[in-house]
């Protein structure tokens, strides 16, 4: 009875039950982690000679379960157990870790204990490497003009006392990896921090899991495999580049996308979702996507970059929409983007109501007189107006006598379909602070209302849904919608008409597009 109770206890995985640091580094579960293993083939678990780079270590959980399929793959080559777990800690296993506290870890994982020269480590190293194979060491930020020359950390933020971590990432600054482990890798594998600090607000936090990618890229691998946040796709603060090298490099062979990173990371919200792939050195051609959405996974084959974009675009349906669409017209000059206003239409911030005095602007007002100009904005979450003079000094004036309409600059999650803006007819004389965008001019009310109801056409909202992948909805999310004449009021069913499309297509939009309010 005692044996057979002890036996159906759940012994759960230590690496599956750690608290995540921040959204910044994410710990990747065992179940993940094998499942990105799994893209790699079989016969590098058989190859003696084979090896393996974490240049991000967190909990070592990549190394630890790299370890066992070697221990098993290398029985024949092998037979000596000792030898056999000798030969993979220290010819085989190398990472580098980006704290001194996930270094522990690591090798608490691996090697079954913090100290890898000491006598209760599964492979003993010798006493000159009491780190094993997975290094840290606290390096410091080289600091220009207040930004990180290496990884574009804020100074006022990562400048700290030698005691505390400095998030100066080894693989990422000046290191040089072929030096301190003389050898070049056969595969690069990890879960890299997502972001840093830039000194501004959190969403404006500057990406650096590209920096991993490109350096891992660098050393020329036989294979790279990372998995990081999927915003590259279509936006991302300085991804432009990185988002233009990844789409037209033909090395990536297989490309796994999860809208809700919580299907990865349980508990973690990661707007736009994340992604792992497989970088081949040796292959040339069209990607494997499997898109997944809860027990759904969507396959394809097609090369991440369409012919005239400069964006991956997710939804593989949406691609022949598009196409449909813009059939031999300019998108330059027909698209609905070319009358959205970028960020700030009136240079007004989103605290401008709390205290104007902060920006050299004059006081606003509750009530309003004759004459007065009428600011929408927000109270916390509450939609307000506040009223000023028509001789106000305005930061910018652009369309304020015109018929316009203001919509919210963050509206939904950036999964497929949830755009449900809850816009605002504006009326000559009506501005708004940075919470909205603006759209037109339009020549009467007319016409702004009948823009408003082509912006709450299904139609409408799938095209956005191109290029949103997370609540942002500015102006490029725009780009791939086309302009209508708003003399006239526009359904769905005149838009799908007009633009030649399928039942199957009509049908994707109406089941993924969520209702409007």
């Amino acid at each position: 009875m005692e044996n057979s109770l002890l036996h159906n206890v759940y012994n759960p995985d230590v690496l599956s039950c750690i608290a995540n640091l921040s959204n910044d580094e994410v710990f990747t579960p065992p179940e993940l982690a094998n499942k990105i293993i799994d893209l790699l083939p079989q016969e590098l678990f058989e190859n003696p000679d084979t090896k393996f780079l974490d240049p991000c270590c967190k909990s070592g959980v990549f190394l630890r379960e790299i370890a066992k399929r070697l221990i098993k793959g290398l029985e024949r080559q092998i037979p000596d157990l000792e030898k056999r777990i000798e030969h993979i800690f220290s010819k085989q296993l190398f990472g580098i870790a980006i704290t001194e506290l996930t270094s522990l870890l690591s090798r608490r994982s691996v090697y079954c204990s913090k100290y890898p020269s000491s006598p209760f480590s599964a492979y003993q190293f010798p006493e000159n490497k009491p780190q094993g194979n997975i290094i840290y060491q606290r390096i410091n930020h080289t600091w220009k003009d207040g930004k990180c020359i290496y990884c574009g950390a804020s100074q006022s933020e990562y400048d700290r006392k030698q005691e505390l971590e400095s998030y100066a990432y080894q693989f990422i600054h000046n290191l040089d990896v072929d030096k301190v482990f003389k050898m070049k890798f056969d595969v690069i594998i990890g879960n890299p921090p997502y972001q840093m600090s830039d000194g501004g607000a959190q969403a404006s936090a500057k990406p650096i899991y590209n920096l991993f990618v490109e350096q891992a890229i660098k050393l020329n691998p036989r294979y790279l495999i990372m998995i990081i946040p999927a915003r590259w796709y279509t936006g991302g603060k300085g991804l432009d580049e990185f988002r233009d090298k990844m789409i037209k490099d033909k090395r990536i062979r297989v490309l796994h996308d999860y809208i809700d990173a919580s299907e990865c990371f349980n508990g973690v919200e990661i707007k736009g979702g994340v992604c792992y792939f497989m970088w081949d050195k040796q292959y040339s051609g069209e990607c494997e996507i499997f898109k997944h959405k809860g027990n759904d996974i969507e396959k394809s084959k097609r090369y991440l970059l369409e012919k005239g974009e400069n964006i991956f675009i997710r939804e593989n349906k949406l691609i022949s929409i598009m196409k449909k669409v813009w059939a031999n017209r300019p998108i330059e000059k027909e698209s609905f983007d070319t009358i959205v206003s970028s960020m700030k239409p009136y240079g007004l911030r989103g605290d401008f109501f709390k205290n104007p005095l902060k920006y050299g602007l004059p006081n606003i007002k509750s009530q309003r007189a004759d004459g007065d100009l009428r600011i929408l904005g927000l109270d916390g979450l509450k939609r307000i107006y506040k009223y000023i003079p028509q001789d106000y000094p305005l930061p910018k004036r652009e369309l304020l006598h015109d018929y316009k309409i203001f919509i919210p600059r963050n509206v939904g999650s950036g999964e497929f379909g949830d755009f449900t803006p809850n816009t605002v007819i504006a009326s000559p004389k009506d501005l708004c602070t940075e919470t909205f965008i603006q759209v037109g001019p339009f020549r009467s009310l007319n016409e702004a209302n009948n823009a408003n109801e082509y912006i709450r056409t299904n139609f409408f909202r799938a095209l956005v849904s191109i290029r949103k992948q997370d609540q942002s909805a500015s102006k490029a999310v725009y780009h791939y919608v086309p302009l209508q004449d708003f003399s006239k009021p526009w359904t769905d069913q005149e838009l799908y008409k007009k633009y030649n499309l399928t039942q199957e297509e009509i049908n994707f939009i109406e089941s993924m597009i969520r209702p409007m309010e």
